[in-house]
């Protein structure tokens, strides 16, 4: 390990000397090799404090953010060389890198919901201020209003909780019966939106389709994750109001899933595409979650990481597409196969993941969260048929119509890829494959 750090380390100086991409590059990655080891200290996750505290779920995600922001810093490589404000995305990512460490390891509700709604920020900043269309004002818009508007009943809550109990601290939390329908209300909504739960769920395809590679990148693979750890923390002390209407939230995510599975088969653009099947495999987790069961939990939480690497690399795959033919439609982003064939395999590998193929972490995640539905209600066994085949299905649709085909006439010039950028690819799909090795229910602690 000592001769793997020094090696790192010699390597920042040639790192800068390229350019600073692979400078920040090399100091995120040396975060995230740090940062894994840390449980080699065990006593990291035993010692709590009332600001930080870091345990297993934290620990995966704050993982996550980290090798998600350095592989966003790879992916904008190309976006930026035209850009003079380069040096400020640099600082809005590594700003965003912080808040998002930060909301993943308080267990404080108040400087949770600091956190929470820090992030939104420079979220905002890369959507408005690296944006395509002009339309990416609207779309940072309805992500501002979904979101804040949702969040003031928590942050008001949590005013209630500490007036009544004079704790903020979530594990003291649970020794209290907080069995009021408006508290309930008031702290479960703002991260359903966030999920987002169908029917508040607009915000996420603006998004998405407006964002740069960067913008999806990170809405994909960690925002979208926020809801679900907040739903993972609150209910702790909601549990008995939570299972009397629990049916409430599994009815509209399941049936709103299938609707949103067949609403992928309507759409042209590729991202858009994308982010209406992030819709669907969220609505799963949201389900798992409400079940408020033992394979519910590390169902969901699985398929929460597993989830932000392939659609995070999906994303990446689309806009090296864009790159070379400044479209999103696949009635011109077709026929891939005649000038990529390297490129196409890696749109099999991360689609066969998104369908949850085996050996995916996404597969793992499918099979805890159908268990745990199922032995909440059989009645659930037919919309979870549904998304499931559906999921397969426009994961199959979107490769044989980007791939296959006739190639578009009008194009001019055309290029193979990179080396960064099947890097950047094999970073999304190898954790993505081969942690499922390393998943240890007994480790995750609920």
């Amino acid at each position: 390990m000592l001769k793997f750090l020094m090696m790192m380390i010699f390597m920042i100086p040639l790192c800068l000397k390229q350019n600073i991409f692979w400078m920040v590059q090399m100091l995120i990655f040396l975060m995230s090799y740090l940062f894994m080891n840390l449980t080699i200290n065990l006593n990291l996750f035993s010692n709590l404090s009332y600001f930080y505290s870091c345990d297993l779920i934290s620990f995966g995600l704050i993982l996550l953010s980290i090798w998600i922001c350095g592989l966003m810093v790879m992916a904008s490589e190309n976006l930026l060389k035209l850009n003079f404000y380069y040096n400020f995305f640099l600082f809005n990512i590594i700003f965003l890198l912080i808040m998002l460490y930060l909301t993943f390891s308080v267990m404080n509700l108040f400087m949770f919901y600091l956190f929470f709604e820090g992030s939104l920020i420079p979220t905002l900043l890369l959507i408005i201020g690296w944006g395509y269309q002009p339309e990416r004002i609207q779309a940072g818009m309805y992500l501002l209003f979904y979101t804040l508007f949702a969040s003031l009943p928590l942050f008001m809550g949590i005013f209630y909780i500490f007036n009544n109990m004079n704790s903020m601290m979530i594990y003291f939390l649970k020794f209290y019966n907080l069995n009021y329908l408006l508290l309930y209300l008031s702290m479960v909504i703002a991260f359903l939106v966030k999920m987002p739960m169908y029917f508040v769920h607009l915000w996420l395809p603006k998004a998405h389709v407006e964002a740069p590679v960067s913008g999806s990148m990170i809405l994909a693979g960690i925002m979208l994750k926020l809801g679900g750890y907040g739903l993972l923390r609150v209910l702790i002390f909601l549990q008995k109001i939570n299972l009397k209407l629990n049916y409430i939230w599994i009815s509209v995510s399941l049936l709103g899933g299938f609707y949103i599975s067949l609403k992928c088969f309507c759409q042209v653009d590729i991202k858009s595409l994308i982010a209406y099947s992030s819709v669907a495999h969220m609505s799963i987790v949201i389900g798992g979650i409400m079940v408020m069961n033992y394979w519910g939990y590390n169902g969901s939480y699985i398929l929460m990481i597993g989830h932000g690497l392939c659609s995070s690399g999906m994303f990446c795959l689309a806009n090296i597409s864009y790159e070379r033919l400044h479209s999103r439609s696949m009635y011109i982003n077709k026929g891939l196969m005649n000038f990529m064939p390297s490129m196409s395999l890696w749109w099999f590998l991360l689609l066969s993941s998104n369908m949850a193929a085996p050996p995916s972490l996404n597969l793992m995640g499918e099979i805890s969260l159908i268990n745990a539905m199922m032995s909440w209600s059989y009645f659930s066994m037919i919309s979870l048929m549904l998304i499931s085949f559906f999921s397969a299905g426009y994961s199959l649709y979107l490769f044989s119509f980007t791939q296959h085909g006739k190639f578009y006439q009008g194009l001019y010039s055309f290029y193979m890829g990179v080396s960064r950028e099947y890097l950047m690819l094999f970073l999304h799909w190898f954790p993505l494959n081969l942690m499922i090795l390393k998943v240890d229910y007994s480790m995750i602690w609920f």
